[in-house]
């Protein structure tokens, strides 16, 4: 009898899947060189500057007011780059009498660039990660995907005339991310093989699905159905879901539960009265577990 795993994968899909758990298991050169230290909590302040669009850059602030919260007084977002819909190579190729990221990095003084592709390929990941070495040696580059825009993946799927949110399961959710997730994983691996394990991914659109699930599911507070946690068609998140994804990237850059961290005030925006904390823990407890669950987020259970 063949297996699950025989059953549901065709013999390329298979060879694909081997192939990112070989480079998954090959140590980078970050970890030959001893890099035990990598999962640990920060407690000192980072300086950030961050490249993306409008599915990232609220969360410089998200991070900046978390910060305060859990008693990281120094921690400083050194710059912004903001390009509406953008890829990462947007920012690279702005001029150089105007590209702040070039400029900051330079300086070999920023500790994380986090940094929003959409979809790939995206030369400017890779571009940045060069620079950044160039100048910092102990860097990190954080990425952080995108939820998919519509709840379609748009490489292979035309966007559909009427997007309804509420009408999709987590299961679908899951599926039409499948190929996302895989793509940008793959390209991480590929490039921490090159310039060592210097490059994270913060999984904030899992932790958005396993939002909607909750939703769904009647058990995430204040929350009726999907359609609260987005402004439009499109996929521009409300309160509730920048709070959960600023919890993640937090989580990540400076390796720590934000289980416990009082309200922030992008989430006291809503206005969800005695509703407020209860939701507040639970979207700390599902970035947590995104965080956790990804092997490429610099974090083990």
């Amino acid at each position: 009898m063949k297996s699950t795993l025989q059953r549901t994968l065709n013999p390329f899909a298979l060879l694909i899947t081997v192939a990112l758990f070989s480079i998954l298991a090959t140590p980078t050169n970050a970890e030959e060189k001893g890099n035990t230290k990598s999962t640990e909590p920060i407690t000192k302040g980072l300086r950030v500057f961050t490249c993306g669009h409008s599915f990232h850059v609220w969360v410089p602030g998200i991070i900046t007011d978390l910060c305060k919260k859990a008693g990281i007084n120094d921690h400083v977002q050194v710059g912004l780059s903001s390009i509406g819909g953008s890829r990462v190579i947007q920012h690279w190729d702005i001029a150089p009498e105007k590209n702040k990221a070039k400029d900051e990095l330079k300086t070999g003084k920023v500790d994380v660039l986090t940094l929003s592709p959409i979809f790939l390929p995206d030369a400017g990941i890779e571009n940045f990660t060069k620079l950044a070495l160039e100048h910092n040696k102990n860097i990190r580059i954080i990425v952080q995907p995108i939820w998919l825009r519509w709840d379609i993946y748009e490489p292979t799927t035309k966007r559909p005339e009427k997007v309804d949110h509420n009408a999709i399961t987590g299961e679908e959710l899951r599926i039409r991310h499948a190929e996302h997730f895989k793509k940008m994983d793959a390209h991480i691996v590929e490039l921490n093989q090159k310039y060592g394990n210097v490059l994270y991914i913060a999984p904030a659109p899992q932790a958005v699905i396993a939002l909607r699930e909750k939703i769904i599911a009647g058990k995430a507070p204040g929350l009726k159905v999907q359609e609260d946690l987005f402004t439009d068609a499109l996929g521009h998140g409300k309160a509730p879901l920048q709070a959960l994804v600023g919890y993640v990237d937090y989580a990540v850059v400076y390796r720590r539960s934000p289980v416990g961290l009082p309200v922030p005030a992008i989430l006291k925006s809503a206005k969800l009265g005695d509703q407020e904390e209860s939701l507040n823990l639970l979207l700390q407890e599902l970035a947590w577990e995104a965080v956790l669950a990804h092997p490429l987020s610099g974090m083990k259970k």
